[in-house]
């Protein structure tokens, strides 16, 4: 239940054919439990098992089976909820939702109502122009997953594939405070970051490990909320954004051509871009709630919970305020650098001992650029970030300049070797020798006599074309500094 508001703010509203709205957006996210086996069985967990091979009696709903609660699940929803700087509830109660699918063998879902384990939370945003919004967290609740209706493996019948009947999922819940599809994507972001981190979800969407339902409606600026729908199951980010663009721009359609919105659920089909309806929207008492009679209230040992507190890795936003501080980057640098632990990792050991800001360019420029073409995650790389460090050294100490870095990057890529074999082999040491360099310089100066003179006369952009010309003579070698100071003293300026 959505309950909080905010601040309108004037940036936020879109534009209607007869003035202005304001979109409320919040979201539930299921995320799967990185756990080996499901929230109340044994059967394992793993993706892409043939169907049906990981069912016991009671994913299945055989009669008289009883469920026992994988510890492990709640140890990993503790940790989540303390990621999110949520209240932690020392009691807990499992509750039967009920519903008929075809996939739902048991009739209802066991998950958390009125007393669910995690409380109330937030999440801070890191928004593109370096802004940050923070966004609610209503709740944090366990509950099992239902199977899966495969309605593509016949013409006339649906098979149902029990797999993922029971599989531990965590569902949170944000308070609507969100007032724009950018904002909607920055949360997912977040939220997924802090998963992974955790290591509590994978936060896979394709694979279906992370999942999400908007709830989104519309009003006039400073009126009271209106009838929201609910955008089910979209298995990506993009479609997250999408989803929301539309929803909204339709809902405001609808209202200024005098209709009204009704309360529903709607899917959205990426394909055409488009949300349509699924079925009215149910309410709480259409599940008939209750507590689950085969379940005791989870009550959790405070010792637990502390013990859970103190293997607490260093989250996005601290490992963020630690970069800025020590290694003096950007908001904007540190916030890219941290959206994944593994990104994090690498930098931090290329940047060691060395200049921060210049292993930062490397990381987010060159690196990311090159992974992207490759279609390889950082923990792929084909450099790696010692290599990479030790490229960085080699402009550190003036053995080669930025420029050749760039020619040695290349082809560590392409053949895996280190940058001092590059630079080794390929003859790329830059030329520190004064006297060299002075020779070239006099070389090109008496070559281009006509140009000296113009120079002299005040045209000073012809500096560059003196600095290129001594640059291709020495085949790109010359330290770029000598090069500058020995050539303004041969021009006298």
């Amino acid at each position: 239940m959505f309950t909080s508001d905010v601040v309108m703010r004037e940036e936020t509203l879109i534009d209607g054919r007869t003035g202005k709205w304001e979109i409320i957006i919040g979201l539930e996210v299921h995320a799967q439990v990185t756990t080996q086996s499901k929230l109340f069985s044994g059967a394992a967990t793993a993706f892409g098992a043939d169907p049906n091979t990981q069912v016991s009696p009671v994913d299945a709903g055989f009669p008289g089976m009883l469920p026992v609660i994988n510890e492990i699940a709640v140890e990993k929803a503790v940790k989540t909820g303390l990621g999110l700087n949520a209240v932690i509830n020392p009691v807990s109660v499992f509750d039967r939702k009920n519903y008929f699918y075809a996939d739902l063998p048991t009739g209802y879902q066991i998950s958390q109502y009125q007393q669910p384990i995690v409380g109330k939370g937030r999440l801070v945003l890191d928004m593109p122009d370096g802004s940050t919004r923070e966004v609610g967290v209503t709740r944090l609740h366990l509950e099992q997953d239902a199977g899966k209706s495969l309605h593509d493996q016949h013409p006339s019948m649906t098979f149902v594939d029990l797999n993922r009947a029971g599989v531990a999922l965590m569902e949170i819940v944000s308070e609507p405070d969100m007032r724009t599809a950018e904002e909607a994507g920055a949360y997912l972001k977040k939220l997924r970051s802090i998963l992974r981190y955790l290591g509590t979800c994978d936060g896979n969407m394709e694979e279906g490990s992370m999942r999400c339902d908007c709830n989104v409606s519309v009003r006039r600026p400073g009126e009271p909320l209106g009838t929201r729908n609910e955008i089910k199951n979209v298995n990506s980010i993009r479609f997250v954004m999408q989803a929301i663009e539309y929803e909204s721009r339709r809902q405001v359609e609808v209202l200024e051509e005098g209709g009204t919105i009704r309360q529903e659920t709607r899917l959205f089909d990426s394909g055409r871009g488009i949300t349509r309806a699924m079925r009215s929207k149910e309410e709480a008492h259409d599940y008939r709630y209750f507590p689950d009679p085969d379940l005791l209230p989870l009550v959790l040992d405070p010792a637990l919970i502390e013990r859970v507190r103190a293997s607490m890795p260093e989250l996005p936003d601290g490992k963020k305020a630690r970069f800025i501080a020590d290694f003096k980057l950007s908001p904007y640098d540190a916030g890219v650098l941290v959206a994944e632990q593994s990104t994090a990792h690498f930098f931090e050991v290329v940047a060691k001992g060395r200049d921060a800001k210049l292993a930062a360019n490397w990381v987010t420029g060159d690196l990311f650029g090159a992974l992207n073409k490759l279609g390889l995650g950082i923990e792929a790389s084909p450099i790696s970030a010692e290599a990479l460090g030790g490229l960085i050294d080699l402009i550190a100490d003036d053995t080669i300049s930025g420029k050749i870095a760039k020619d040695v990057f290349a082809a560590m890529l392409d053949t895996g070797k280190s940058a001092g074999e590059i630079v080794e082999s390929q003859g790329l040491r830059q030329v520190t020798d004064t006297g060299a360099i002075e020779k070239s310089i006099d070389e090109i100066l008496a070559a281009h006599t006509d140009k000296v003179s113009q120079y002299r006369s005040g045209k000073d952009k012809l500096f560059g074309f003196f600095v290129g010309q001594v640059m291709k003579a020495t085949a790109g070698k010359a330290n770029p500094a000598l090069l500058n100071e020995l050539l303004r003293k041969k021009l006298g300026s």
